[in-house]
């Protein structure tokens, strides 16, 4: 059944590392999930140790598969990928949606059926035109989810 009892769930947590992408993604989160926090990383490494003691307050899991390798005064930093956060969710129990939201056609499929295969209801979001697709397909995606119960959103009682 969609949703969480006795829970309150404020957070979306999302692996990106492209600027343009997280400037979008936070504009879309504002508009379609108010009030809610958007916590994003780089290093899926990190994402899983946030994950292992934030997950009951999360609605929403997006995920990339590609992340960068950087260097560090001489020392290549690698962030890993989003197949390392997608295996570590599909080994726990679901309580939340998740977007894959990777171009890399060879890696992002099995994300996604690692995913599906463990209940965790899940989507697939194809980048394309530049960052046009952040407020078109995933946040479309993104308002799906509210509409079928699993991110709910809490509307204010005041009266205007």
């Amino acid at each position: 059944m969609p949703g969480k009892m006795g829970v309150v769930a404020e957070l979306v947590a999302i692996l990106e590392d492209d600027p343009g992408r997280v400037a979008a993604m936070r504009a879309c989160l504002a508009d379609a999930l108010p009030g809610l926090e958007a916590v994003f990383f780089e290093d899926a490494r990190q994402m899983i140790a946030w994950l292992g003691e934030h997950l009951g307050h999360v609605v929403l899991i997006s995920l990339d598969h590609d992340l960068p390798l950087r260097d560090d005064e001489g020392n290549t930093i690698d962030y890993g990928t989003g197949r390392q956060a997608a295996d570590y969710l599909a080994s726990l129990p679901p309580t939340c949606p998740v977007i894959v939201h990777s171009s890399n056609t060879f890696c992002a499929p099995g994300m996604f059926f690692a995913l599906q295969d463990a209940g965790w209801p899940c989507s697939r979001v194809y980048p394309c035109d530049g960052y046009e697709w952040v407020a078109a397909a995933w946040a479309e995606r993104v308002r799906r989810y509210v509409r079928d119960g699993w991110i709910p959103v809490h509307t204010d009682a005041r009266a205007d």
